[in-house]
């Protein structure tokens, strides 16, 4: 069986019955809360303060559209191109692949290659993080537990030979001395300088169910995604758990909206500027301590609901990695999106800017995705990296600028 029908494979039967629930949430929109409503009338006056009003939109008004696209398959010496993972590290662009780790060098365009022949210890590679502290690099495999890069030599770590819960890892991340592995049976937590490990399942952790999808690191919290559970937030300072779940109490249907996660199959979390982003098998969420505000394709620039990973660049901006293309909020205030697609039979991309489910502009691109299924997202500086099922991408941020551009007087 391929790596890509062992990643699908793990949205097997649950997710059919969750699929068969969404259909039947769809029937009626979620109810908002009185709580919610009080947001969306901060939200509206936000909006109106830090933006013009559609009717008044010009191009001046408008987001930054990343039209500059490069594409990376096995012709330009990747080892395969169904791309799960993208870490940028300097020069260096880590890649995991369906077969093999690359790492892509900027001084020089090229790749470098590691298979199982050349010491990889297992060949799929689904996570990626790098220790800012070391320069050592941690790899997730799937089915092949973890393993560690360091000075050119790959150290592995299992379910045999160490603390590691499962050997199926979904997501790493590095958090001071310690290295997190989300796993399909619960999480580990290994003191890189100790050697100790720790295995957080449903019997120490708030976990309705143990598998997890993935794992993130910011600012003295640990974000896990799990199947089921939502997302559990570890303080590491006081080492007390945190959950978060829709509060009306309805594990997979959304009765009320903005009053908590959208749902609780859970897929990534990124943490910026005190915003927890997080995307879903049917939308995402966003969290600013506060206040909730959920999100789905029907009304937004998301291009479906169906989101493998999300990436926070600021408390207004956030890439999520869809099935169907990357849907981008770029102006959280005024609710203002930019969708990349590909077209499948011209190969020809496509940018739309939206404010909330109106089209504001399509601009047609030379060169977008090399495919819509995306799983992964990183930033590189103003440079944006796309992971997808057919090739990775960066898309370069020549002249970027955060926002909407500003109007001057």
């Amino acid at each position: 069986m391929s790596a890509m029908k062992l990643l699908v494979s793990r949205w097997p039967t649950r997710l059919a019955a969750s699929l068969i629930l969404a259909a039947v949430c769809a029937t009626a929109a979620p109810v908002r809360s009185a709580a919610a409503d009080e947001a969306a009338a901060v939200l509206a006056a936000d909006a109106t303060a830090d933006g013009p009003a559609i009717e008044e939109i010009t191009d001046q008004h408008l987001p930054f559209i990343y039209t500059e696209w490069e594409h990376f398959t096995t012709a330009d010496g990747l080892p395969h191109d169904h791309i799960f993972v993208v870490k940028a590290d300097g020069y260096r662009v880590w890649v995991g692949t369906d077969d093999g780790l690359a790492c892509y060098d900027k001084r020089t365009g090229k790749f470098q290659t590691w298979k199982e022949e050349d010491g990889l210890p297992w060949r799929v590679v689904t996570a990626l993080d790098v220790d800012r502290k070391t320069g050592d690099l941690w790899i997730g495999l799937f089915g092949g537990g973890l393993a560690r890069y360091s000075a050119g030599r790959f150290d592995h770590f299992n379910q045999l030979n160490s603390g590691l819960v499962n050997d199926v890892v979904y997501g790493v991340a590095v958090e001071n001395n310690h290295v997190w592995a989300a796993t399909t049976a619960g999480a580990s937590r290994y003191n890189t300088v100790t050697r100790n490990w720790e295995i957080f399942t449903e019997k120490n952790a708030p976990m309705e169910e143990i598998w997890n999808y993935g794992v993130s690191y910011n600012d003295g919290m640990v974000y896990l995604a799990v199947w089921g559970s939502g997302v559990l937030e570890f303080d590491v300072t006081t080492e007390r758990w945190n959950v978060y779940l829709p509060t009306d109490g309805e594990m997979e249907i959304n009765l009320y909206r903005d009053d908590g996660i959208v749902h609780v199959i859970t897929t990534g979390t990124s943490y910026v500027d005190k915003i927890l982003w997080i995307s879903t098998y049917f939308g995402a969420s966003r969290y600013d301590g506060r206040n909730w505000r959920g999100y789905y394709a029907h009304e937004t620039g998301l291009p479906n609901d169906f989101i493998p990973s999300v990436k926070g660049r600021s408390a207004n901006e956030a890439w999520f990695a869809t099935d169907r293309g990357a849907g981008v909020i770029v102006d959280f205030p005024t609710d203002t999106w930019v969708t990349y697609t590909r077209d499948p039979v011209t190969q020809r991309g496509q940018a739309v800017i939206q404010r909330g489910e109106r089209v504001l502009k399509t601009v047609d691109l030379e060169r977008c995705l090399p495919h819509n299924f995306c799983n992964w997202i990183e930033f590189d500086g103003d440079d944006v990296w796309v992971a997808t099922s057919k090739g990775l991408a960066r898309a370069r941020g020549t002249g970027y600028y955060p926002r909407l551009k500003e109007v001057k007087p």
